[in-house]
């Protein structure tokens, strides 16, 4: 049950009507991370599979891309998200931004420090890139957690706007 309101168990969006401000904010960063973001879908979706786990959000993990199967996105991807280190189904690329993810996630200081990881980092990713990954994880983490920690649309299975 939510915590601040009661709206359905399937409800993701009218909790925003409480901060509207914030919540079109929000919204139309939300937006740009899926229509803007220059990742390519596979790497964007892991990272985010990741997240999902790690905030133990399950409208997150039940979300999908409707453009996903036309990129290469799969249920396979979504299957092996917690095997992203040794799932032979995942590129060095992919790997590496679910690396990413989870330690932004989880350990977000060691990952600074840690010169190996940007090392092997820098050669499958631009810097740009790199700054679209990490702002798609700040929303990521940022919302998965509120959603999960205000109990707010955990029923939910959410399909992706296109790129269009």
């Amino acid at each position: 049950m939510s915590r601040i309101g009661s709206f359905a168990d399937d409800d993701v969006y009218s909790w925003a009507a409480k901060s509207p401000d914030l919540g079109g904010a929000i919204a139309n960063f939300s937006q740009a991370v899926y229509t803007k973001n220059r990742l390519p879908m596979r790497t964007r979706e892991l990272a985010r599979a990741v997240i999902a786990q790690d905030n133990e959000c399950v409208v997150c993990a039940n979300t999908r891309d409707a453009d996903g199967p036309a990129a290469g996105v799969d249920e396979a991807l979504y299957e092996h998200v917690l095997e992203w280190r040794t799932w032979p189904g995942y590129s060095e690329q992919e790997r590496l931004a679910a690396e990413f993810a989870h330690r932004f996630a989880t350990e977000h200081t060691k990952l600074r420090d840690d010169e190996d990881f940007w090392s092997r980092c820098s050669e499958h990713f631009s810097e740009e890139l790199l700054a679209d990954l990490a702002m798609s994880c700040a929303l990521w983490v940022g919302m998965g957690r509120m959603l999960r920690t205000l109990d707010i649309g955990q029923a939910c299975k959410l399909t992706l706007p296109s790129r269009a």
